[in-house]
């Protein structure tokens, strides 16, 4: 059936998400951990905003740019986990179609968003260290405005053709998606006709936006490796490769997930078992949210200081 004498009648009303397959005897007791690591990273995103934003001395480039790390961490397992939490606990995996898109477009913009953060977190620390004479003049709050602004437009650029590269497709009362939340190619695998558009645009999308994201970070980080190790002094060196060493850990733990689940969907479907998938799928909306604020306000002085300092005051108010 060609994409032409489809007609809006062709789309379901309803899809139903079945959650993690094989384990659903388990939804319950998987669903604690979840919701214990979703609640921890609300209230640990929610403290380093309201760190970061109340206190002016922290209004600097490096800490604006993990405000907005924190306030897409806080979008983007907001999008998925309740419904995910939903599923495991109450077996409510009924989602209008229309609603299904709507997460679809979240997650994968949201997840755009967050990978040209993570760029210009790396492009933040190569300046630091690479320029430092120029970081307050090349990173002024207007060019991290601007920043945000490409970041969000770049997204939705490139994320919006997923839906109506899916309401084009046929799906002849398919209506069961074995997963806990929308996405792209999940959403793609019920239709009854051809997606190798679909297949093509999404390996498209992920290796010229995200996939280039972690090729510039990468080399971003050669040349900020190579000046650490020519500092003269010892203890510079020591706090510039502990403040990398986060930022690489954080980045290993927001792409590896993401790109084992966005390849095994279009290439391992077959060789990766379906609750692997799903579990790791969750991974990369769940785990990244839940360390960044960890990470960074134990091995941050300044934000642990003042986050500290407001717990104390208080706790001698109440």
């Amino acid at each position: 059936m060609s994409a032409s004498n489809i007609s809006d009648n062709s789309l379901p009303d309803t899809l139903f998400l079945t959650g993690i397959p094989g384990m659903e005897d388990s939804h319950i007791w998987i669903g604690i951990p979840f919701g214990i690591v979703y609640v921890v990273a609300l209230a640990g995103n929610a403290a380093l905003i309201l760190v970061i934003v109340t206190n002016n001395a922290l209004h600097e480039p490096m800490y604006l740019f993990l405000c907005l790390l924190s306030l897409t961490d806080l979008a983007l397992s907001s999008t998925t986990v309740p419904k995910t939490l939903a599923i495991l606990w109450f077996h409510a995996g009924e989602i209008s179609f229309n609603g299904c898109l709507a997460q679809m477009f979240c997650v994968h913009s949201i997840y755009a968003v967050e990978s040209s953060i993570l760029l210009a977190m790396a492009f933040d620390r190569y300046v630091a260290i690479c320029d430092t004479l120029r970081y307050t003049t090349i990173l002024n709050h207007s060019v991290i405005g601007r920043i945000g602004f490409v970041g969000i437009f770049r997204s939705i650029a490139v994320v919006s053709p997923f839906i109506f590269l899916l309401k084009r497709l046929p799906y002849c009362g398919h209506r069961v998606m074995a997963h806990t939340y929308c996405e792209h190619m999940g959403i793609a695998r019920l239709a009854c006709a051809n997606i190798t558009v679909n297949i093509v645009y999404g390996l498209t999308v992920a290796l010229l936006a995200v996939g280039l994201d972690s090729i510039l970070i990468a080399i971003s980080y050669v040349f900020i490796l190579r000046s650490v190790f020519r500092l003269p002094s010892r203890d510079a060196r020591s706090k510039a490769l502990s403040t990398c060493g986060s930022h690489l850990g954080v980045f290993l733990v927001f792409y590896i997930p993401a790109f084992f689940s966005f390849l095994t969907h279009r290439f391992g479907r077959h060789s990766v078992p379906k609750h692997v998938h799903i579990f790791l799928a969750n991974l990369y909306v769940l785990v990244p949210p839940v360390l960044n604020p960890i990470i960074y306000g134990v091995k941050t002085k300044e934000i642990r200081s003042r986050l500290l300092r407001m717990l104390h005051l208080r706790k001698d108010l109440v």
